[in-house]
């Protein structure tokens, strides 16, 4: 049904059906695009299904899908189905230079180098950012002769020169401000027979030299990389400074010149949104990082999943008050949800959350997630007996919890979720996967103010004092399955335990936990039928009853089958009779086709042409023309 057994997971958890020496969206392997697999009718050599090894191979190159972080591979319940899987390492390619950077931090700030050596042809090339109007980029004189790149203007560069003949400037002007704070490349050349300026991508300026005069370039003083001569000098970065195809190392000069420094500040301003999930961008000496820490994920782009299995019976607690911690301490920083930083104990409370989590469980019911409080407040988010998901708030001043009920699917079908709940004040915002987000509001009795907040269980809840009948029941066993980027304001419980970074008093688990990324992100599309599926497993529904609904259930299932039988023995009765009346009443009598011979044998109708008729290929060499019609 075109639905793959095997797929890849890369950047941003996407899944992949390409392969090695394919391209992105074809869903093929090499041979299927060179067209030399093992059996004609598929992509892939290990599609064969031969009993010798086949092997697929080849090089991921489509960086925006990279780095390779999962490899899913199914079809291997049957007898005599295996499959090896190698993922090779990630090869990056580049200038290191690309980002010798210097800051020039004062309008006489300048760095600068020998002589440049361009008396008959010069190739200047470097990236800039500025939030100035104006300033030299660099200059380099000579008696009369010299050559220099500025920034005229917001909106103008600049390249002059004289070798004798009498300066020349060639000005590029933007539609558009460059000294927005962002990145701007600059390409100049000039030799004997003509000069040209390029910024960014606006149209090339070329002067043509002239036929007659000088044509050398002689220069004997420095060059200089910022202001010179008492000019306005450059305020801002540059970087990635070639001249002449030799990049100039302005990190090494800046960090013994007064007034520039090293590197660039400011590249989060321009790849700060590189950082997902709420990570918060931090400036580097040459480059930027971003910081995962307030966020339930984890990698260079807080893109990664941190999760973990939870077997039955095990269960995880978050303590938002840790021992030595005070209220004031665990309002401003832990839960960071206050905008009051005097607040007392007593007044311990919250106005608004944010949930999010991933789960994926073949179990129910069960408690995925539970957020207790010193009060008979509470938090819950509940797989009940029949699949659905379930919220459950309490927040006093109704006589029984508020229940949002989610009907409509069932979650415990062994795939992965995501569950995004958002409360402000008496509104309550939820979005399942990628279905548009519902919204719902608290009764108008209902307190909106979760008193006291505890501590934040997840898989089971193991509390002292009264709890919830339903959640009491739903308790047992325990949750079974997998629970992945859980975070509550800015908590990220799974992470702390997974990453214990100054956390270990927040967190206790009881049973072994083993992190997993849980399937990567939701399935977009819907999950593959049972028939079909790779990973379905017949016994699962005996192991895991649904409270004697299985019965039933099967009773629908047999009728259901027999009920098609009899409609397809019907179906061919009726057939058979058709047929035969055609049969007794049919009109004898031949008839001749002029179908070419081997028509049999041949790929196509086009082919069955070219092999009987020997004048088409002949036809086809004498008059080597295409029409269209």
């Amino acid at each position: 049904e075109g639905n793959p057994y095997t797929w890849w997971v890369g950047k941003a958890n996407e899944k992949h059906y390409y392969w090695g020496g394919s391209g992105p969206g074809i869903q093929k392997c090499a041979c299927g695009i060179e067209r030399n697999c093992t059996d004609p009718k598929y992509y892939c050599n290990c599609d064969a299904d031969y009993k010798q090894w086949r092997k697929d191979s080849g090089m991921l190159s489509y960086k925006e899908h990279l780095p390779v972080s999962q490899v899913v591979v199914g079809d291997l319940d049957r007898p005599g189905s295996e499959a090896k899987v190698s993922v090779g390492p990630v090869r990056c390619q580049g200038d290191r230079n690309y980002w010798n950077a210097a800051s020039f931090v004062t309008s006489s700030s300048h760095l600068h180098f020998s002589t440049f050596q361009g008396e008959t042809s010069a190739d200047i090339s470097f990236y800039f950012k500025t939030s100035a109007s104006d300033g030299v980029f660099l200059e380099n004189l000579g008696n009369t002769d010299f050559i220099k790149l500025e920034l005229k203007s917001a909106t103008e560069v600049s390249f002059s020169f004289d070798v004798g003949n009498g300066p020349v400037e060639i000005v590029v002007s933007s539609p558009n401000p460059l000294n927005d704070d962002q990145w701007h490349r600059v390409n100049a050349e000039r030799n004997v027979k003509q000069a040209s300026l390029q910024v960014d991508q606006l149209p090339l300026e070329v002067r043509k030299a002239p036929t007659e005069g000088h044509t050398r370039l002689e220069l004997y003083s420095q060059l200089y990389v910022g202001a010179a001569g008492g000019q306005r000098g450059f305020l801002g970065c540059i970087r990635s400074l070639r001249m002449n195809g030799v990049t100039l190392d302005l990190e090494e000069r800046a960090k013994v010149t007064p007034g520039v420094k090293p590197g660039c500040s400011g590249h989060c301003t321009s790849y700060g949104m590189y950082c997902a999930n709420g990570g918060k961008c931090v400036e580097k000496y040459n480059g930027y990082s971003c910081d995962c820490s307030k966020t339930a994920y984890d990698g260079p782009f807080c893109i990664k999943d941190v999760g973990a299995f939870f077997e039955e019976g095990m269960w995880l607690r978050y303590n938002f008050h840790s021992p030595g911690t005070s209220v004031k301490d665990l309002v401003s920083r832990t839960l960071l949800s206050s905008a009051d930083p005097e607040i007392t104990a007593p007044d311990l409370s919250l106005n608004k959350e944010e949930l999010s989590f991933s789960f994926s469980t073949t179990k129910s019911p069960c408690v995925l997630l539970y957020v207790s409080s010193y009060t008979p407040d509470f938090m819950a988010v509940l797989v009940n007996p029949n699949g659905n998901l379930q919220i459950r708030y309490n927040l006093g001043g109704t006589k029984e919890p508020y229940n949002i009920d989610i009907d409509h699917r069932n979650m415990a079908n062994g795939q992965p979720h995501t569950v995004n709940v958002t409360r402000n004040g008496r509104d309550i915002v939820l979005q399942l996967d990628h279905y548009p987000p519902t919204s719902y509001s608290l009764p108008a009795t209902s307190d909106i103010q979760f008193n006291s907040p505890k501590a934040l269980f997840l898989g089971k809840v193991i509390e002292i004092g009264k709890i919830d009948q339903d959640i009491y029941k739903y308790n047992t066993p325990g949750f079974t399955g997998c629970l992945s980027r859980v975070q509550f304001n800015q908590i990220a419980p799974l992470k702390a335990a997974l990453r214990p970074i100054n956390a270990s008093s927040h967190v206790h688990i009881q049973g072994e936990l083993v992190e997993s990324n849980c399937g990567a992100s939701p399935l977009t599309i819907p999950p593959m039928s049972a028939a079909t599926d790779p990973w379905h497993l017949d016994s699962a529904s005996a192991d895991f009853p649904y409270n004697g609904q299985a019965i039933g259930d099967g009773v629908n299932r047999n009728s259901a089958i027999i009920g098609g039988v009899i409609a397809v023995v019907i179906f061919t009765i009726l057939c058979t009779l058709v047929f035969l009346i055609r049969y007794m009443f049919r009109h004898k009598g031949t008839y001749h086709t002029n179908e070419a011979k081997g028509a049999e044998s041949a790929e196509s109708a086009d082919a069955a042409i070219m092999n009987n008729d020997p004048n088409f290929t002949e036809t086809i060499d004498e008059s080597k023309k295409e029409w269209l019609i």
